[in-house]
């Protein structure tokens, strides 16, 4: 059962974040978008942390999000966004849907390993 769901489209992304969080310690699974991360989510119960980007195919993340708490009624997983998206509307549309964190790409492993054990329970 993997800890962290990480959800975007581009591959490389996903690789450079699943390896990372992977060498650090957590079990993480992958999807393409945010109908395939609902999906993975639904089958694994053990996931307390999402990672999604927002530009993504088929659906977006923070319509994912919404989803996650209002469709499926989870409140307990937590949800933080990494993507190119820095303005202030968008992040607030996020925060009223229950997204627990925000971070503009680049990713910088380091800078969230603490925050993302923590949101892990680790």
């Amino acid at each position: 059962m993997a800890q962290v769901l990480i959800v975007d489209d581009s591959s490389t992304m996903r690789e450079i974040v699943s390896s990372f969080l992977t060498q650090n310690g957590f079990e993480v699974a992958v999807a393409n978008d945010g109908r395939d991360g609902l999906r993975c989510l639904q089958d694994d119960p053990g996931i307390r942390l999402v990672v999604s980007d927002i530009n993504m195919p088929n659906m977006d993340g923070l319509t994912m999000a919404e989803k996650i708490r209002k469709d499926l009624g989870n409140t307990a997983v937590r949800i933080v966004m990494l993507t190119t998206e820095d303005n202030a509307s968008m992040r607030a549309r996020g925060k009223d849907i229950g997204v627990n964190g925000w971070i503009v790409k680049p990713f910088r492993g380091e800078a969230v390993l603490g925050p993302f054990r923590k949101l892990c329970g680790m």
